[in-house]
C-alpha cells in the first residue's frame, strides 16, 4: 500500500491508472515489479511480484562529509551525489559554515534523496547523516578508513585514491571560506591526505561532485 507523498506522485504526477505496471523498491536493494490494483484519494493498493534484491555496490564505500552550501545548491548537490553512488553524505558543522544542518535539513535532504533514487533506478539509498563537526566524524571513523581533504596545493586526486587501498573512503569538503586552520590541524593529526582538485577555486557542490565522480566511478 502507498500512501501519502509517494501515493500522490504515483497517481498525480506520473498519471498511473489501474492495471499499469509499475516497480517499487524499499531503499534497501530489494525491488518489486507491481501492478496497480485500486487508487484511492491518498492511497493506491499495489499487487507485487517477486522481489529482486541488487547485490551489494562494487568498489569502496564512500562517504562525503561537506559543509553545506545554501539553499537550492543543497539540493542540486544531494541529488548528484545520489546518482553517482556515494554511500553516505555527512553534513559538516564547520566554523566557517553557511548553512545550519538542523534535523529539518535532514529531512528534506532525505526526501531529495528518494526522488533522485527514483530518477535514476538506484534502488540503495544515500545515507544523510546528522550534521556533526569535523572532529566527531574523525573520532568515529571505521578502523580502515582513509581520509581525503580537498584543498588546495594538495597532490593530485588521482594519485591520492591509488595509495587508497582501504575499507572506507571519507572524502571532506569545505566551506566557502576553507576550513579553519584548527579544523585542518584536526584532519592532519587523523591521517587525512590533502589532494587538489585542479588549478581553480571550486565551490562546495562541485567540489563534492568532483570528489564523487572520481571515488565512485573509477577510471578504467
Amino acid at each position: 500500500m502507498l500512501d501519502g507523498d509517494e501515493a500522490r506522485h504515483l497517481t498525480r504526477v506520473l498519471r498511473a491508472k489501474v492495471g499499469d505496471a509499475v516497480s517499487i523498491f524499499d531503499g534497501g536493494g530489494r525491488q518489486w515489479p507491481a501492478r496497480v490494483a485500486s487508487i484511492g484519494r491518498d492511497r493506491v493498493e499495489l499487487d507485487t511480484g517477486t522481489p529482486a534484491i541488487d547485490p551489494p555496490p562494487a568498489g569502496i564505500p564512500v562517504t562525503l562529509a561537506v559543509a553545506l552550501p545554501k539553499g537550492d545548491r543543497q539540493k542540486w548537490m544531494v541529488e548528484k551525489l545520489t546518482e553517482l553512488g556515494v554511500t553516505r553524505l555527512v553534513p559538516l558543522e564547520t566554523s566557517r559554515g553557511v548553512a545550519e544542518a538542523t534535523a529539518s535539513a535532514q529531512t528534506r535532504l532525505e526526501r531529495v534523496v528518494i526522488e533522485a533514487c527514483k530518477q535514476c533506478g538506484r534502488n540503495r539509498l544515500l545515507e544523510v547523516a546528522s550534521g556533526r563537526p569535523l572532529d566527531r566524524l574523525l573520532a568515529d571513523a571505521a578502523a580502515g578508513s582513509r581520509v581525503l581533504i580537498a584543498h588546495p596545493g594538495g597532490m593530485p586526486l588521482d594519485t591520492a585514491v591509488a595509495r587508497s587501498a582501504a575499507a572506507e573512503l571519507i572524502a571532506l569538503v569545505g566551506p566557502e571560506g576553507g576550513f579553519s586552520a584548527e579544523e585542518l590541524g584536526v584532519a592532519d593529526r587523523a591521517g587525512a591526505i590533502h589532494v587538489s582538485l585542479g588549478p581553480h577555486i571550486l565551490r562546495v557542490e562541485t567540489a563534492a561532485i568532483a570528489l564523487a565522480a572520481r571515488l565512485c566511478v573509477p577510471a578504467e
